[in-house]
């Protein structure tokens, strides 16, 4: 008989089968009921070892449940205490469990922690690699954006005729306001009812007062800008994908992981000038490829 609380062969491999799916670790946890901790364990052991059979353990089993490894955890890092037996007594208190010294010091030992209890930092090695695993760390690529077919439906010039102030319809209950500095490059009667494409999912900006919502797609030289094209037929709020990337958009992209900017150098015009990423082109379900009108091999940003 297979000990209390391990993972059968089908639920590990289910865990790997959403894995590859490109699921994340939060969401195969809700769909597995299985912490994250567990489903990113299981990942880490594909990854190393390419196999999801469980192998037998020596020594008994663990005493803690997962949930009191995690209140463990985060008492040896926040608590500074000085000596096991007083984190032992922290613990307990916080986790309503009742344990020995002895228990939480191997507990301690096989999270990673070692050294002085007064010192405890995280651990790396294996639980770092675990973390990365999380959703936090999910593969940088260009389904993370939120690109969208979108229709400007008022432009007007602000008054350092340097920028435009946009009113986009992208699909949405409303407008939404994109400050733009294409007012050198596109006359502003030019971008009235004009299609584009645009990302979406960027942390709102204020410019000049005025708080710009999303960013206007473009192919772009040093002496050369041009508006990517959406396909013909092409409806406001039609979403942009790429064959081969199938993950989902970030609700908004985190500016300090700087997704963005990892993505922003593999976007460019092919020969064709058809924009892709890695070259995957833009897409729009049914519709056909984005475009730049005649600039080709260009970074599109």
């Amino acid at each position: 008989m297979g000990r209390r609380g391990e993972l059968s062969d089908f639920q590990r491999g289910t865990v790997v089968g959403c894995y590859m799916c490109s699921k994340s670790v939060r969401e195969i946890s809700t769909l597995v009921g299985l912490p994250r901790s567990t489903v990113s364990a299981v990942i880490l052991r594909w990854k190393r070892e390419g196999a999801t059979t469980a192998l037998p353990r020596s020594g008994r089993p663990h005493k803690l449940k997962e949930e009191h490894r995690q209140v463990l955890e985060e008492v040896a890092l926040g608590g500074r205490l000085p000596t096991v037996k007083a984190l032992t007594t922290e613990f307990n208190t916080a986790s309503g469990a009742q344990v020995s010294v002895r228990t939480v010091r191997r507990e301690l030992h096989e999270m990673g922690f070692r050294g002085r209890v007064c010192t405890y930092s995280k651990p790396g090695g294996e639980k770092e690699e675990m973390r990365q695993a999380d959703e936090g760390e999910a593969t940088v690529d260009v389904s993370r954006l939120d690109l969208r077919v979108g229709r400007i439906v008022v432009a007007m010039q602000l008054q350092d005729n340097s920028l435009h102030e946009l009113q986009v319809d992208v699909g949405e209950a409303a407008p939404r306001t994109v400050v733009s500095r294409l007012a050198k490059h596109v006359p502003v009667d030019q971008m009235q009812n004009r299609m584009a494409v645009l990302l979406c999912n960027l942390k709102p900006v204020k410019v000049r007062g005025v708080e710009s919502q999303a960013m206007i797609m473009c192919a772009s030289s040093p002496d050369k800008v041009e508006i990517l094209d959406p396909p013909s037929g092409a409806m406001s709020g039609d979403r942009v994908t790429f064959q081969g990337f199938p993950g989902k958009p970030d609700k908004e992209l985190n500016p300090q992981k700087r997704v963005w900017e990892q993505i922003q150098p593999d976007l460019r015009t092919d020969s064709q000038c058809v924009a892709t990423y890695k070259g995957a082109a833009f897409e729009v379900a049914s519709r056909g490829a984005c475009k730049a009108r005649t600039m080709s091999d260009a970074q599109i940003k």
